[in-house]
């Protein structure tokens, strides 16, 4: 899987909140802009960190594979080296998305300090997170309702969530969860967060913070009755 990160709304290489792909670093837009001569190995991560950013602000619909190619500096028919179509270089940024999001979620538990500490960032991270990848989001959501493909690569993500769940939950040293209880709490807290991000709560009158608070509570309770 490409490593590059992505480079959203308000996140910059270098900023203690970008996540830091292993063996890769952010691809700025001047380095995408080498020809492909120039820069073989390179054409494709350039691709993705594109087509990240321009689904994160003009969401899927918004952009096309001619619009990636050329912001990311190539001839449109370079795209078609790399991707059958626009679909596919958008879930190979929804793999990483996932990846960079459990990044930071581990970032939380291995950082230390006490259970409550550790809860209290984890749920940060992860709202910050989908704040920020809000206009993805909701890309991703609404493609799930109507494309299957997109719908069993959310499914195939969820199994791979679940997992990383569980290896995080060894990690603080609690017993293992059932497979029920991490789903319940993984679609909790995540469709919580696109609330919150899309300002749904807020629409309501409940704050953010009351959210937050509630997503701790869950959390902490999965990891004491595991």
């Amino acid at each position: 899987m490409p490593t590059s990160p992505l480079k959203s709304q308000g996140q910059r290489s270098g900023t203690k909140d970008g996540v830091a792909m292993p063996a890769a670093s952010p691809v700025s837009r001047a380095t995408a802009a080498v020809p492909l001569k120039r820069q073989p190995g390179r054409a494709r991560d350039a691709l993705v960190a594109i087509a990240a950013e321009q689904f994160n602000t003009v969401g899927y619909y918004g952009t096309d594979s001619n619009r990636i190619a050329r912001a990311a500096g190539y001839a449109p028919g370079t795209f078609y080296n790399h991707f059958p179509n626009k679909l596919a270089i958008f879930l190979e940024v929804y793999e990483n998305w996932v990846t960079w999001e459990w990044q930071r979620v581990r970032e939380a538990v291995t950082a230390g300090g006490d259970l409550a500490a550790i809860i209290r960032d984890l749920v940060r991270r992860v709202l910050d997170h989908h704040r920020k990848w809000r206009v993805f989001r909701a890309s991703l959501r609404a493609l799930s309702d109507t494309d299957p493909a997109v719908r069993e690569a959310r499914l195939v993500q969820r199994e791979r969530q679940l997992r990383m769940m569980a290896e995080l939950i060894a990690l603080l040293g609690a017993p293992p969860s059932s497979k029920a209880e991490m789903a319940i709490v993984t679609y909790t807290v995540e469709r919580a967060c696109d609330a919150v991000a899309d300002g749904d709560f807020q629409a309501l009158g409940v704050s953010a913070d009351d959210v937050v608070h509630y997503l701790e509570t869950e959390l902490m309770r999965l990891v004491r009755s595991a």
